[in-house]
């Protein structure tokens, strides 16, 4: 089966063919490439999707992702990321292999078939000529013949003319004679001409034309080879990314299977759990018994003195019904003014009022009632959750629980010790770049180190100082937590309910944080039994709270109800609250006498106010 014996006369035919056949070609290299970049996009939308939820860094994302089940969702994006970069080879192997080697045979296969078919123009174009030789040659021929026919005929006609002379004749002879010798002439050359003619052209239709449409049928072979070719590659070069993108997947199913609901519930409870008691039942109030009542008139601190009455609060724990609150707050909560604080007086002198300034309170309100306001509304106190809202962290981190503070004391004596480890090793570098120095003058000073030396062991000296404070705060919680192994000290989140300094270091910053409330209401029937004395025993420890400024006395005050202190025209004494927007301001004179008076009777200088005093008129 051979295209130079069955397709001798479809030369415009296979030229279209081999055409089509490049078109083919052409078109199977741009799907691939097509496909190529589809697969780089897939790859960049991959690759930016998994970039997308990767967590921030130092960020809350970052602790989010201890938990068993975003680390299986870390674990995915990162074999995600994987999953995109075989994809990147597909198309990278795509490219190379199919895509740019297609494309430098096309060019190839082109000048192949211009190269085929200008040859076979080139023979058609030759027999034409010889065609056209042979039709001359005949017609030439022919005309000769005929003008040879008439000439003898003419000299027949002349010869039989009786009338005609003889030169006439003779003439008319000789012209028919020379038209025979043309005529003879004319055939000898066309016979020459014929038989050239059919030497070519036996020549062009059985051996010419049948070379060059043998070369164009294996030109087309090779194409359609290649084509088969580059269709096994494309799916040979799939084939080998799918035990890679295997991995990726049985890695994802292994990050799923090592989910772990107990251990992530486990630390919700280690980053979450205050460890403090829940406040016991609330006893019952009998009214009906006057002299029975649960809180007498007198303020608390009243009742304390004399150590009569009591304040009957819930169980045999003795747990504490407030146990975020300062005893200092407590009280100043329990006995502050409620009624608006009096306006200053008129006169220059408040010795010409005859009683001076009214009391900020006229009527005494039973503790009962007050704890009945504490029941039913929100305590100024921040929830764990929003401390990180309100103001900067205390360098002690004493606004977190016992367990939570240790926590992160402990990250911050280990992020102390790295730094000292780094340190010292950047001081032995140094140490044994000046030995070299010292045994080789010429590759440089050692003296131009000392700097460095000095100042490495100054940051190694300030840095074990740092670390020591870090370690004598862990030490002090450790202290208050309950007996246990140095390994479950940094593991356990449970702590020493019992131990009111670490409850009041606690509470004490939750109360100066600036914004957010305690987010945990009390119930309103729970009752506590605890007796006045041993309600105060628990705060007998608690230090006063800082002094945040002073100031002058501009009025004379006498505080008369429970909560207030009385004042001297110009006395100067110290502010450790300010005003909350209720016209108090509490004030110290000294560690046992403290209490609110009003904003407007004194003149505030604030330690944090750089500009100078700030007064309240």
């Amino acid at each position: 089966m051979s295209w130079g014996t069955e397709l001798w006369d479809q030369f415009d035919n296979l030229e279209k063919h081999t055409q089509w056949g490049i078109d083919i070609l052409e078109k199977y290299i741009k799907f691939v490439k097509e496909r190529t970049e589809i697969e780089l996009s897939y790859a960049k939308q991959l690759r930016n999707l998994s970039k997308k939820y990767q967590p921030k860094k130092n960020s809350k994302e970052e602790e989010e992702y201890r938990y068993t089940a975003c680390k299986a969702f870390l674990s995915t994006l990162n074999e995600m990321n994987d999953y995109a970069g075989q994809h990147e080879v597909i198309s990278e192997n795509m490219t190379s292999q199919i895509t740019v080697e297609l494309a430098r045979y096309v060019q190839e296969l082109k000048q192949e078939r211009k190269s085929h078919f200008h040859e076979g123009r080139k023979a058609q174009q030759h027999i034409e000529t010889c065609w056209k030789q042979l039709e001359s040659s005949k017609r030439r021929f022919e005309r000769d013949c005929k003008e040879a026919d008439r000439a003898q005929q003419y000299f027949e006609k002349m010869d039989a003319d009786i009338n005609v002379t003889k030169a006439d004749v003779e003439k008319a002879r000789q012209q028919a004679q020379l038209r025979h010798q043309m005529a003879e002439d004319s055939k000898a050359d066309y016979s020459s001409i014929l038989q050239k003619f059919n030497h070519e052209q036996h020549d062009y239709y059985h051996t010419h034309i049948p070379n060059i449409f043998q070369k164009i049928q294996e030109m087309e072979e090779r194409r359609i080879g290649r084509i088969g070719e580059s269709v096994k590659t494309y799916a040979e070069l799939d084939r080998q990314v799918i035990p890679i993108i295997g991995k990726c997947l049985d890695g994802i199913v292994k990050a799923a299977e090592s989910i772990d609901p107990k251990n992530d519930s486990q630390l919700v409870i280690e980053a979450y759990k205050s460890g403090f008691e829940p406040p016991g039942d609330i006893e019952f109030e009998d009214f009906t018994q006057p002299m029975k009542r649960t809180v007498s008139d007198n303020s608390l601190s009243n009742s304390r003195g004399d150590g009569k009455s009591e304040l009957k609060f819930g169980g045999k724990s003795k747990g504490k019904l407030w146990p975020f609150i300062k005893k200092n707050k407590l009280m100043s909560l329990l006995t502050s003014p409620h009624q608006p604080p009096p306006p200053p007086p008129a006169s220059a002198s408040p010795s010409a009022v005859p009683n001076g300034p009214q009391s900020p309170k006229q009527q005494k309100e039973p503790l009962s009632h007050r704890f009945n306001e504490f029941m039913t509304s929100k305590p100024k106190i921040h929830c764990f959750r929003s401390l990180k809202r309100g103001g900067a962290t205390p360098e002690d981190f004493s606004n977190l629980p016992p367990e939570q503070r240790r926590k992160k004391l402990q990250q911050k004596v280990d992020e102390l010790n790295k730094d000292i480890q780094k340190e010292m090793d950047q001081r032995d570098a140094i140490t044994k770049m000046k030995d070299v120095y010292l045994k080789n003058p010429q590759m440089g000073d050692p003296a131009s180190l000392d700097h460095k030396l000095a100042e490495v062991g100054q940051n190694i000296e300030k840095l074990r100082l740092e670390a020591q404070k870090f370690e004598a705060w862990l030490a002090e919680v450790e202290g208050r937590l309950p007996a246990r192994s140095d390994q479950a000290r940094r593991q356990s989140g449970m702590y020493d309910l019992q131990n009111p300094p670490a409850v009041n270091n606690c509470a004490q910053d939750r109360e100066s944080s600036p914004d957010g409330s305690y987010t945990e209401e009390q119930s309103q029937e729970g009752e506590v039994k605890v007796l006045a004395t041993d309600f105060d025993d628990e705060f007998d420890d608690e230090e006063p709270l800082p002094a945040i400024g002073t100031c002058k006395a501009l009025y004379t005050f006498e505080g008369q109800n429970e909560g207030t202190i009385s004042v001297v025209e110009g006395e100067t004494l110290y502010v450790i609250e300010e005003d909350k927007g209720d016209g108090w301001t509490r004030i110290r004179r000294n560690e046992d006498e403290e209490g609110y008076v009003p904003t407007s009777y004194v003149e505030v200088y604030l330690d944090k106010n750089a500009k100078g005093a700030k007064t309240y008129i």
